[in-house]
């Protein structure tokens, strides 16, 4: 896996920091805040202290004026850090200056998603995805990566121009190899992406309705895909547990098959380029025929992360898809004047807890609604020469009974349009098992 650039062995005490510069800002940066604890704490590093820090405007050097800048390296040597971590997004020279400023390790949020993202991805399509995102975050931030180089040397009239040469040369020698291999993973993330495509249009042929469970992070999306299914995808009570896609096939109450597809979770200042690095993986979402989104009903900032989810999915081209709304952990929720409210704000979700199992049939049935358009009963004389006929029925819908009448086979299923187009020939009156032929 590629790396962003060097950084210490073992980073263990890290002081966070959050700049805001309107008051009216305050709020959303304390969660903003709250949220990057969250997210350091997933990648094991411990926490000496949080600062929320106002500035009157940005500046160039170091976001924060001079005054400020000193104020939080302080701080950070003050509690021993060896890292401090910025939930704003820095320039790649304002990560220098903060470096050179307080000696320690200085990153921001989108890094420590990146490296969350390197420790989590497990196929072959995430790991594509987040190396290309990595280069492409680490690209213009290599020159400090070789500093040690122009430090090399020593002495000598002139600056040691020799060790600057030899910087410069390994720091060109180094954008020429990652820009080889951001092309090469865009290729073959091209080539996963076309192998997805055939996947795609081979369930489309089939005619099986697709839904996408999408949502914040740590939702419970993997909880309920689990809990549908009968699967074992990871799910842990922490922030982006999973981020590679999972689908498998359940029954609906109608017989209906559905293809149910876990996403990853989304997040608030998701970087743009992360984004892009996961539309492959986000376009289950959009290509469902409709979406479960599900909402983490103990969460405070639940609004937030609905509004949040929305967004992404607007940018995805997903914002009109049919949605069902579910409001997870609602378990965790005691107070009645909380629930009071959470179905005053979403009169249409489903209130349910994947973990304990509630809600589950209203989900189902909810799901058989969206769909009901799409399957019908039917019954079907057909006969036992027909191994190709049957074998579509068993495997592309659902058979409800079965009986045999000569050489006939005599059934009753909830079949798919698409199916019950290549069978019209073979329909049949009702006629339940054990009729006379």
């Amino acid at each position: 896996m590629f790396e962003v650039r060097e950084k210490p062995q073992m980073v263990e005490r890290a002081l966070l920091v959050r700049l805001y510069f309107d008051t009216r800002e305050v709020d959303e940066a304390e969660a903003l805040l709250d949220e990057l604890e969250e997210l350091v704490n997933t990648l094991g590093i411990g926490i000496a202290e949080k600062v929320l820090a106002k500035s009157r405007s940005m500046h160039k050097k170091f976001l924060c004026g001079t005054g400020k800048a000193a104020e939080i390296a302080e701080l950070a040597k003050a509690h021993e850090c060896d890292c401090i971590v910025f939930d704003n997004q820095l320039a790649p020279s304002q990560q220098r200056e903060w470096e050179a400023a307080t000696d320690m390790c200085v990153i921001d949020r989108e890094e420590v998603i990146l490296d969350i993202f390197a420790q989590r991805a497990a196929t072959r399509e995430a790991r594509l995805q987040v190396e290309l995102a990595r280069m492409q975050y680490a690209l213009p931030r290599m020159a400090r990566m070789w500093g040690h180089l122009d430090r090399e040397g020593g002495g000598g009239s002139g600056g040691s121009a020799a060790a600057r040469g030899m910087g410069e040369k390994q720091i060109e020698v180094d954008r020429r190899m990652a820009r080889v291999r951001i092309d090469r993973a865009k290729r073959e993330l091209e080539d996963v992406r076309k192998q997805r495509a055939t996947q795609r249009q081979t369930r489309e042929k089939l005619g099986t309705p697709h839904a996408a469970i999408v949502g914040y992070t740590n939702a419970g999306k993997s909880t309920l895909l689990n809990r549908l299914a009968d699967a074992d995808v990871m799910s842990k009570d922490m922030l982006f547990a999973t981020l590679d896609t999972t689908t498998r096939r359940i029954d609906l109450p109608d017989g209906q098959p559905l293809l149910v597809t876990d996403t990853v979770g989304f997040v608030r200042n998701l970087p743009h380029r992360l984004v892009e690095a996961f539309k492959a993986t986000l376009e289950e979402a959009v290509l469902a025929d409709f979406l479960v989104h599900v909402l983490d009903a103990s969460a405070d900032e639940i609004e937030r992360f609905h509004d949040t989810t929305l967004e992404v999915l607007g940018e995805l081209g997903a914002g009109d898809k049919k949605t069902i709304t579910v409001l997870n952990k609602i378990d965790r929720v005691a107070d009645p004047a909380r629930i009071a409210e959470l179905r005053r704000r979403y009169p249409d979700a489903i209130h349910a807890s994947a973990l304990e199992g509630s809600g589950i049939d209203e989900l189902l049935s909810a799901c058989s609604a969206v769909l009901a358009d799409r399957v019908r009963r039917q019954h079907y004389r057909i006969p036992q020469s027909r191994g190709d006929l049957l074998g579509l029925l068993h495997r592309d819908a659902k058979i409800l009974s079965t009986d045999y009448a000569g050489n006939d086979v005599l059934l009753t299923a909830v079949v798919p349009a698409a199916v019950a187009g290549k069978l019209e020939r073979f329909e049949a009156e009702s006629e339940e098992p054990g009729a006379e032929s």
